[in-house]
């Protein structure tokens, strides 16, 4: 059986202070999983440039001038995290016969994609790489990242517990993904819709070596938010309870006024008004405003602009 042909692709946002390493140590892993006929020898490495403001796409270039074994895609400007993935996926899906996703800053350990290939070959079409061990994360990342992922699946959203955006996909899971169109993206709940037969390998989440992280708590909560938003209708619902639960309780309310007016209790009071108004006002507009988020969503994808661009390629 022929060697599969990987493509290594890894979204880079302002990653000077990490990128020659993260290059030295994957060259050196390359060098090994070819030569034991894991990969084949043309396989390569994509960087992703997501419009960085440093040196990033400077460094790519100079790697990818002397290094045949590497590619750059410089997007024209920042996209974000999943629309860099996606670009450097779908610019070569014809070209490999699997692609590895993985973040430059490599916390998420590498040797695992000898895991990935190795259940690749054995017929597996998706591989996802799985945390079983966060000790690297401070108390409030862990249990606020875990409760993501348990929210999510008690919405319905069908992500993989502890699973990131560290993944094998074969290249007939690529371009079946290519028919996903959703201009808010969130591959962690996309890639299990596609279906086909997949496994898991588990990891040690690492250390970060340099540099800082680009998901700090403001950016995971909007993540978090886009991925519930974008795949479960849930929060809607939420609504429609609430003005239930809101119905029952404007009903307690009138039964209270009529008793004390039939039993001559009533007094005319701030406090009894405003406290009514002020509750019903109140989850009134979160309604109005959660259900303009779903159709701000709605107006993003009607519009149907590019999820992103690519200005540049450079490889040897």
């Amino acid at each position: 059986m022929n060697s599969a042909r990987l493509l290594l692709v890894l979204p880079c946002y302002n990653e000077e202070a990490i990128l020659h390493h993260t290059y030295a140590t994957l060259k050196h892993y390359f060098a090994g999983i070819v030569g034991s006929g894991l990969i084949s020898p043309d396989s390569k490495i994509c960087f992703v440039n997501d419009g960085s403001r440093d040196r990033t796409w400077e460094i790519i270039e100079e790697i990818a001038a002397t290094d045949p074994t590497v590619i750059g895609v410089k997007l024209s400007r920042n996209f974000g995290h999943q629309s860099a993935i996606l670009a450097g996926l779908e610019h070569h899906v014809d070209e490999y016969d699997c692609f590895i996703t993985l973040d430059a800053d490599l916390q998420d350990d590498i040797h695992a994609m000898t895991g990935m290939l190795e259940k690749h070959r054995d017929g597996a079409m998706i591989v996802y790489g799985v945390r079983n061990d966060r000790t690297s994360d401070s108390w409030f990342k862990r249990v606020t990242a875990e409760s993501f992922y348990t929210v999510m699946q008690k919405m319905g959203v069908p992500v993989v517990f502890n699973h990131a955006d560290f993944r094998l996909m074969d290249r007939r899971v690529l371009r079946e993904l290519g028919n996903f169109r959703e201009i808010n993206l969130f591959l962690r709940g996309i890639v299990p819709l596609v279906g086909f037969k997949s496994e898991k390998v588990f990891y040690k989440r690492l250390d970060r070596l340099a540099g800082e992280t680009k998901y700090p708590v403001r950016k995971m909560m909007l993540f978090a938010w886009n991925g519930i938003t974008s795949f479960s209708t849930f929060p809607m619902r939420l609504v429609l309870y609430f003005g239930v639960f809101n119905f029952v309780v404007a009903l307690a309310i009138v039964v209270y006024i009529l008793t004390s007016y039939l039993f001559g209790f009533t007094v005319p009071g701030w406090t009894s008004t405003m406290l009514p108004i002020t509750f019903f006002s109140g989850s009134n507009m979160m309604a109005i405003g959660l259900i303009g988020e779903y159709i701000g969503k709605i107006y993003e994808e009607v519009k149907g602009r590019p999820r992103y661009i690519i200005e540049k390629v450079v490889h040897d």
